[in-house]
């Protein structure tokens, strides 16, 4: 009898979790902290190898008390947007231009491939030499980082469009803008925003590979700095904040495309 109400406990608690979908994360991070704890104690390693989490929740208050935490966030937060802004818009109009113009594209496809084949951080340093170690060097490394996976998307997106509905658009004596606005774009727009997802979390990769080479401010100065004073709780501090930023980002990003792309047949990512 103990036995079928476990069970019975346990299905329920399942089919509570699969319904309301916010309780598996809730639950994955739970699982995540006690496993940490765990191998904290069991390994009984000095704080600056792995601080338990109880160090990094203490030193998040005082970071968050003085101010640091907030005023470094806040700076990486704002290199996250301008990249993700200035990267997606010019690789939209950039990837509408060579679905438009395959000469172009040809022309143009050896240094658009190039510039991903080299990573981030080996060209992040040149930046900082050009351009200095400002703002500017991490909005560029971080817009660089995000315009490939939108422009490749983009062109994806114009190119999936029906042959068909651009004849009809032609029928009605619609002109280019009206074909892009009322045909191509709605039609690529899923496609797009799904570039902007995977962008949303590279430009954090960007923003931060930009700070580690050389600032004096950001989530990435932060991890610079624990590294130099051995706080390995800042450090751990600084990565969950990161990857929060791109979490949050991919929600954001994700909440839009609910709203926008209403008109489909909403699947469940």
């Amino acid at each position: 009898m103990t036995q079928n109400t476990n069970n019975r406990l346990k299905g329920a608690f399942w089919q509570i979790a699969l319904q309301q979908q916010w309780l598996l994360p809730v639950f994955s991070l739970l699982l995540f902290l006690a496993i940490w704890q765990l191998l904290y104690l069991a390994l009984d390693l000095p704080p600056f190898i792995l601080p338990g989490p109880s160090m990094v929740w203490a030193k998040f208050i005082e970071v968050f008390k003085n101010g640091l935490w907030w005023r470094n966030l806040s700076y990486t937060l704002l290199e996250l947007l301008l990249g993700l802004l200035i990267g997606s818009l010019s690789a939209a109009v950039l990837g509408y231009i060579l679905s438009k113009t395959p000469v172009l594209e040809k022309l143009l496809s050896p240094f658009l491939v190039a510039s991903q084949s080299v990573p981030v951080v080996a060209i992040a340093p040149l930046i900082i030499i050009w351009f200095g170690p400002g703002l500017f060097s991490k909005v560029f490394i971080c817009a660089l980082t995000v315009f490939f996976p939108v422009l490749v998307n983009v062109l994806v997106g114009i190119r999936e469009v029906s042959q068909d509905l651009r004849e009809l658009m032609h029928s009605f004596k619609a002109d280019r803008w009206q074909t892009l606005r009322y045909l191509e774009l709605p039609a690529a727009l899923p496609v797009l925003l799904g570039g902007m997802r995977v962008g949303a979390t590279l430009s954090v990769i960007g923003a931060i590979v930009g700070e580690l080479v050389g600032s004096d401010r950001g989530l990435g100065y932060l991890i610079n700095l624990g590294r130099g004073q051995y706080d390995t709780a800042l450090v751990f501090v600084a990565v969950f904040s990161l990857i929060f930023l791109a979490a949050g980002l991919y929600g954001i990003v994700l909440f839009f495309e609910r709203r926008v792309l209403k008109w489909q047949t909403w699947r469940e990512v």
